[in-house]
């Protein structure tokens, strides 16, 4: 079963939920032509093919709701009229519109893969339409057309399929083949030749002549769905193709269009299925863990870069791909971005010897990532632990400070501290300390911060006061006006210990240390 508002959300811009009851799932699709009324079972998508009017609109709502249906698909136009989104929402039925200029016969090809998808991704009767093998036998197609070998490429330069036939090549098109992705030295070269800017912005085939460093020529067609670029169809060519070949090219790359369309879709929902299993494994919720998730032993890992949560997941799961981890483990929860690893050092994808790596590379091209791992999981149970370890690592280090990656273990000092500070914060200040907090708040003075560099930097007044920007001088004359006040014994080991942990408490709260003083 796969809920409405995940079908639309993974065709977004063809989809639009309008009426969502709460739980509405579907796992078929059904076909309601006019004057044949609803046939179909329970739980069933109904596609109201033809329905153009708003009384023949109410009137299917009518029928899809006393059938048992999961939801409706009406043009958007009939969706968004109040009469037929009143009775969806009387009805309890899922109302969603479709775009106008949207085929119903693409529309019903592209739902039928995610539905499918579904069910094999939750176990459920139907198998995963081999949309990859389609692409694989596109690819053979247009190679006979051309009579040359040919790849199918996504607009990050990843192949998807390539022909049987690749006896005319070069080193470019094996490293390509070999490592499913363009190598970065021949996409340097096609970017400088203007190639890919020429396929964002036209429809037209480019040819592309043969590279001095020795790449043969490419005829390569761009693979559109209206105006958003989606991949390209590449073909290794002696010489420029006859035109009535080219325009054949064409032809077939509308084909390939829809495939890419429906893998998009298809991957958009393994996603959110992976993303949503592992959002409930790191909030305690175990059952059936075991049979998606890698052989232990894990680390959950906080990941830190710019921007939130979702776009934070994108970034990863973009850097993650490019490293060759094909099924990354992430999720956003609580506004945060996860990654869940194998504890090993080995650098093969999804550990985190190779999470160090790739966070290493990536800030070598400006991209500043970070991530603090948690303790080591050694069953499913104890990853909802590390989770709640790894973010304390990042609070107790902060999102920008060095290193960029870190275990709990190697900040556990800073930990034992912030957890300590934690029971303290709200709470009333013991001892001769309030003192110096009523000082500071009425007189605007700097003790606090003061004390706690001296408590830092024992038997060292020069390290202490340049941590606070002072003058050793004024460390010192700040540390007699602290004595007099509020006559602390700082030889004993215990009092400077309770001073450290309350203070660590008081300078967190205020989130900053008191403004700098004059004295």
């Amino acid at each position: 079963m796969l809920s409405v508002a995940d079908l639309t959300a993974t065709l977004a811009g063809l989809l639009t939920l309008g009426v969502d009851p709460a739980g509405a799932e579907v796992d078929d699709l059904t076909i309601a032509e006019p004057g044949h009324g609803v046939v179909g079972q329970p739980a069933d998508l109904v596609l109201g093919v033809g329905v153009e009017t708003t009384e023949a609109a109410v009137a299917l709502v009518e029928a899809a709701a006393a059938a048992g249906a999961g939801g409706l698909v009406l043009r958007r136009s009939l969706a968004t009229r109040r009469q037929v989104r009143d009775r969806a929402r009387r009805e309890g039925l899922a109302l969603v519109g479709l775009a106008e200029q949207a085929s119903w016969a693409h529309v019903v090809w592209l739902l039928r893969g995610v539905i499918d998808r579904a069910g094999a991704t939750t176990g459920g009767h139907r198998g995963d339409v081999p949309v990859q093998d389609d692409l694989f036998a596109l690819a053979d197609a247009a190679a006979a057309l051309v009579d040359a070998p040919v790849t199918i490429e996504d607009a990050q330069s990843r192949v998807l399929a390539y022909s049987s036939r690749q006896d005319v090549t070069d080193p470019a098109r094996v490293s390509t083949i070999v490592g499913r992705r363009v190598p970065d030295e021949v996409l340097a070269s096609l970017r400088a030749r203007g190639v890919f800017r020429r396929l964002a912005r036209s429809s037209e085939p480019v040819f592309v002549p043969a590279d001095p460093n020795g790449t043969l020529p490419r005829l390569v067609v761009p693979v559109r769905a209206g105006s958003e670029w989606l991949g390209s169809i590449w073909a290794v060519v002696e010489d420029r193709p006859p035109a009535h070949l080219v325009a054949e090219l064409v032809q077939t790359s509308s084909v390939v269009a829809l495939h890419l369309l429906r893998l998009r879709a298809q991957a958009d929902l393994s996603r959110r299925v992976a993303a949503d299993r592992l959002r409930g494994v790191l909030s305690g919720s175990t059952s059936g863990a075991g049979g998606w998730l890698p052989p232990g032993p894990w680390r959950v890992v906080c990941l830190g870069g710019e921007g939130g949560a979702a776009r934070l997941l994108d970034l990863w799961e973009s850097v993650s791909r490019r490293h060759a981890w094909n099924q990354p483990l992430l999720a956003d929860l609580d506004n945060r971005a996860y990654a869940v690893v194998r504890d090993s050092e080995d650098p093969s994808p999804g550990t985190w010897g190779w999470l160090t790596g790739v966070v290493e590379r990536a800030r070598g091209e400006s991209l500043e990532l970070t991530a603090r791992a948690g303790r080591t999981a050694h069953t499913v149970a104890e990853l909802e632990r590390s989770k709640a370890e790894a973010l304390e690592a990042e609070r107790v280090v902060g999102p920008d400070a060095e290193p960029a990656t870190l275990v709990h273990e190697d900040v556990w000092a800073q930990v034992t501290v912030e957890r300590a500070a934690a029971t303290l914060r709200g709470a009333d200040v013991l001892g001769p300390l309030d003192i110096l907090v009523a000082h500071d708040r009425e007189h605007s003075s700097d003790h606090l911060e003061t004390l706690a560099a001296w408590l830092d930097h024992p038997g060292a007044p020069g390290r202490a006061a340049r941590s606070i920007h002072v003058h050793p001088n004024t460390m010192r004359y700040r540390m007699n006006r602290i004595a007099d006040l509020a006559g602390l014994d700082l030889d004993d080991p215990v009092v400077r210990l309770a001073l450290r942990l309350q203070l660590a408490a008081l300078l967190d709260t205020t989130g900053a240390a008191p403004a700098q003083s004059t004295a």
